[in-house]
């Protein structure tokens, strides 16, 4: 993600914007067994996933393998019908579980082939199937829905979720905002694949993630789909819809690309747009082969947002961007798509690694080194918002896409390559991107990682530069 500078409540420099056929589980679906028991015999799904920053996002006691999201928005009225068929796992025997729902009226759930009770509790949609499901089970949840979504409020007074343009949505979910679209285990720890359907007047465009499948236009309203088979957090997942223009072409590396961009920022964005290729092959050179099918970008025109996203395969920006943007969301393909995390309070392990993607190309394509940008930041007072907060500790939600997270986290592994040298420091970035490709990962384990392809003890410097309050020792 890359803050806009426009936006003081982030705190962001003006060097820093913020920004599925089943990849892991099959796709069909055993029905529920008869003798799955009462509901009553069973036990509940956590209505959390256990965030300290974020509470209810995400739930317990299952595992959604796969999104089938139908959905028809009408732009005029900002009306939105919906269709959500999740296949998942229980992970424990489910007598009742929780979907993230926030706002959108739902007027029926099935599980399996049987209706189900629902209930609405704030942002959770509480399900009570009409039989348990047993532990380790596959069963298909179909949720119809629909209403005018609104975007949530993030503790940092940004929106996030499905956001209203002058000639569609700009759909952006980092943290909180894929339930304000569609009901979902809504956090990174849960990753799924994704097919979407989507109808929007003829003349608009709507945009999702992966490979195109196709479209159709009838009776004035025309019909895209997309499918990502890669494992996809819901934060991830977009469906922005607008008046695009689109261009489609294969790289050398055999990645199929896909972008659109508004006729407003078509000018601004076409030179940079134009060195897509060439960023993606770079960094495949540094983190290890891209980790997608596609690529792509959409740009559109949305003054309002303040901030582009990493959105799985097509990274989403609310104008024109800079190349170091470019940089920095395709950077985001693999660390935090590609290799998520499993708490929020991990995110430097997204952006402090993606803002120093950005330093490395300034660094090997004529701009200033690493180094230089790095002393830069470091003179900084010690009163200066940069050491506002540890970057490994925000501390609350409101804090996550501050300057610390992503400054002080590119800083933070500056450190570690001065410490391990340039040979051990590239091949520890290469080897977590691929060690966790499709997964997650957690500081402890980077640290660990570190510790061992350098053979140096390491713990002290992550503990100072992650962890520590105020302007750490330089040395």
């Amino acid at each position: 993600m890359t803050p806009a500078p426009r936006q003081p409540a982030r705190g962001r420099t003006t060097v820093l914007r913020r920004e599925a056929v089943l990849a892991t589980v099959p796709v069909a679906v055993a029905a529920l067994l008869a003798a799955a028991g009462p509901a009553s015999a069973g036990t509940v799904g956590a209505s959390g996933a256990g965030d300290p920053y974020f509470p209810l996002s995400g739930n317990g006691g299952y595992h959604v393998g796969h999104y089938d999201l139908t959905l028809r928005y009408d732009i005029a009225g900002r009306h939105l019908d919906g269709k959500a068929v999740l296949t998942a796992r229980a992970t424990q025997r489910l007598s009742r579980f929780d979907l993230d729902l926030h706002g959108l009226k739902v007027t029926s759930v099935t599980v399996g082939r049987s209706p189900a009770a629902f209930r609405r509790d704030g942002q959770e949609l509480v399900v009570t199937p009409r039989q348990a499901v047993p532990a380790g089970r596959s069963f298909r949840v179909t949720v119809a829905y629909h209403g005018t979504p609104k975007p949530v409020t993030d503790p940092d007074g940004s929106p996030d979720g499905w956001i209203p343009t002058d000639d569609g949505a700009f759909v952006a979910g980092e943290p909180q905002g894929a339930m304000t679209w569609f009901p979902a285990n809504n956090h990174p720890r849960d990753k799924s694949s994704y097919d979407f359907t989507i109808t929007v007047p003829e003349g608009r465009t709507a945009v999702a993630n992966g490979v195109p499948l196709g479209q159709r236009t009838a009776h004035g309203r025309t019909t895209f789909r997309w499918r990502e088979t890669r494992p996809m957090a819901a934060y991830l997942a977009t469906a922005t819809i607008g008046t695009f223009k689109t261009e489609r072409y294969t790289t050398p590396d055999g990645i199929q690309v896909y972008n659109a961009v508004d006729p407003r920022e078509a000018r601004a964005a076409a030179p940079v747009l134009k060195k897509l290729p060439a960023v993606l092959a770079w960094e495949s050179r540094l983190f290890g082969p891209y980790p997608f099918r596609a690529a792509g970008a959409v740009v559109d025109h949305a003054p309002d947002v303040g901030y582009a996203l990493e959105t799985q395969t097509r990274p989403l920006y609310d104008s024109a961007p800079g190349l170091g943007t470019l940089v920095h969301e395709s950077a985001h393909q693999w660390f935090g798509d590609s290799v998520s995390p499993t708490v929020w309070k991990d995110i430097w392990l997204n952006e402090g690694f993606a803002t120093y993607a950005e330093w490395l190309y300034a660094e090997q394509h004529g701009g200033d080194s690493a180094q230089k940008t790095f002393d830069a930041l470091y003179a900084r007072p010690a009163g200066d918002g940069l050491w506002a907060y540890p970057p490994g500790d925000p501390g609350s939600g409101e804090n996550i896409f501050g300057t610390p997270v992503y400054a002080r986290g590119a800083m933070t592994l500056h450190q570690l390559r001065r410490a391990v040298g340039d040979r051990d420091f590239f091949r520890v970035l290469r080897a977590w991107a691929t060690g966790h490709r499709g997964g997650h990962g957690t500081t402890a384990q980077f640290v660990r990682l570190a510790e061992r392809t350098s053979g140096k003890r390491l713990q002290p410097l992550f503990h100072t530069w992650l962890y520590t309050k105020g302007k750490p020792d330089k040395a």
